[in-house]
């Protein structure tokens, strides 16, 4: 496949291209500048110069041919309120309605545990996780595309366990490695079983492809 991954300099995004290469996809890796990825050198990544603060016919130019994208970007903890608005919402808004205009119907976006559930937006992450829901609300109403929405749990830096718990109830709760996430992302985007499904995610007892296929 060849597949646009926007976020690729991120801690995910990183681990996804690497995983995508790995299994001899196309990968664009989709990043504001291209020199943070200068030191990559796979002849299946290429980077992508993709800045989300774009309009959606620009971004649109980026996805002619491609036949899936990840949206996998984020603000990141050190910023406010308002490029979480610009990045994790409207950047991904954006996202969606540029794939619409270059054609491209396959969308996985990783989205965040309990973003269902507004009584567990605690304290300074209520704008992270309103910018999360609203974002999976466009996709899933607002566009006709293929998504598939992935809401892991506390994010962790541990090796890849390749063992998790995919789960479609929202009173799950754990923590899951982000290469596991990356793992699930790369997984999804190769089994029909994703398509128009939304699911959590956190480590658990299940092999990533036994997992998938028991949705």
């Amino acid at each position: 496949m060849k597949i646009l991954v926007i976020g690729a300099h991120g801690q995910v995004g990183q681990k996804l291209i690497q995983i995508l290469s790995a299994q001899d996809d196309q990968v664009l890796a989709g990043v504001r500048d291209p020199a943070q990825l200068a030191e990559l050198h796979d002849e299946n990544i290429i980077p992508t110069k993709f800045d989300l603060e774009d309009l959606p016919a620009t971004l649109a130019q980026k996805m002619i041919g491609i036949d899936a994208i990840v949206f996998a970007a984020g603000s990141g903890g050190k910023t406010g309120a308002d490029k979480t608005m610009l990045v994790d919402l409207d950047g991904a808004v954006k996202s969606m309605q540029a794939a619409q205009i270059a054609g491209v119907q396959r969308f996985v976006i990783v989205s965040a545990l309990y973003t269902d559930d507004r009584e567990k937006w605690v304290g300074g992450m209520r704008p992270y996780y309103a910018a999360k829901y609203y974002a999976d609300q466009w996709l899933m109403n607002q566009t006709d595309l293929n998504y598939t929405i992935i809401r892991p749990g506390q994010l962790t830096d541990e090796p890849a366990t390749n063992q998790v718990q995919i789960d479609v109830e929202q009173d799950v709760a754990g923590s899951v490695t982000r290469e596991d996430v990356a793992q699930v992302v790369a997984a999804s985007l190769h089994n029909t079983k994703t398509t128009r499904r939304v699911f959590n995610l956190i480590n658990g007892e299940k092999s990533i492809n036994d997992a998938i296929n028991d949705l």
